[in-house]
């Protein structure tokens, strides 16, 4: 995807950056090939952040709409008093998710379907939450994912994120900035400075931040529940 030309104010490196390392052909790219491997190398470090995003979920009631669902780990995660549909950008980790709730016998599983997160195909208002696990860092722009996340909640309802948050010095944050010069070829973005959801948050009068807390394991992910007024 390329840069937004009408900008008149430049932005920071970090920010800079998140806009050029990722598009959606290197993101479906990717992940066709994590799709035979994901569960296996991700479903443990992850299952905190999934288990954390699937419990607020459950405290509410109606149809949640889940972005990025991949190989649908979370689904079993969810109440059955739940309607869920869940959305992906990668067809082959879409047809995992379908077996897997057709293993599982997930009838709260109301649909799963190829969909761009930038650009849902779903009426305004249209759902009591929107979850969306480990997305912001694979998304070539966040800040329109989120405006589209709060286009498609009801007013009243929650966009609920996991995501990691990128190290803001230390040996962490010079990792992180070597792998960012290969996420093209990773399917995510290794640095993410939560500045992206806060000031995003700041410029919508709208939403609320209702939660913010780091997760298991070391802090690496953080759970945020952003409330539409």
């Amino acid at each position: 995807m390329s840069e937004d030309k009408t900008q008149t104010v430049a932005l920071p490196p970090s920010r800079a950056l998140l806009k050029k390392t990722l598009d959606n052909a290197h993101v479906e790219e990717a992940y066709a090939r994590w799709a035979p491997i994901y569960d296996l190398v991700f479903a443990a470090v992850m299952r905190p952040g999934r288990k954390a995003v699937a419990a607020a979920a459950n405290r509410l009631t109606g149809v949640i709409l889940d972005v990025g669902v991949g190989t649908g780990l979370e689904l079993p995660m969810f109440g059955e008093h739940l309607r869920l549909i869940g959305v992906d950008l990668s067809e082959p980790m879409l047809r995992r998710a379908r077996h897997r709730v057709d293993a599982k016998s997930l009838r709260h599983v109301a649909g799963l379907v190829l969909m761009d997160a930038m650009h849902l195909g779903f009426p305004d208002e249209a759902f009591d939450a929107v979850v969306v696990p480990y997305v912001l860092t694979v998304v070539p722009s966040p800040e329109s994912c989120l405006d589209e996340w709060l286009r498609v909640v009801k007013k009243g309802g929650e966009i609920i994120l996991v995501n990691h948050i990128g190290a803001e010095t230390g040996l962490m944050a010079l990792l992180e900035a070597w792998l960012g010069r290969h996420s093209a070829s990773l399917g995510w973005r290794p640095e993410f400075p939560w500045s992206v959801v806060g000031d995003w948050i700041a410029a919508h009068p709208q939403v609320r931040l209702a939660e913010r807390r780091a997760l298991a394991p070391f802090g690496i992910f953080t759970l945020a529940r952003i409330v539409k007024l």
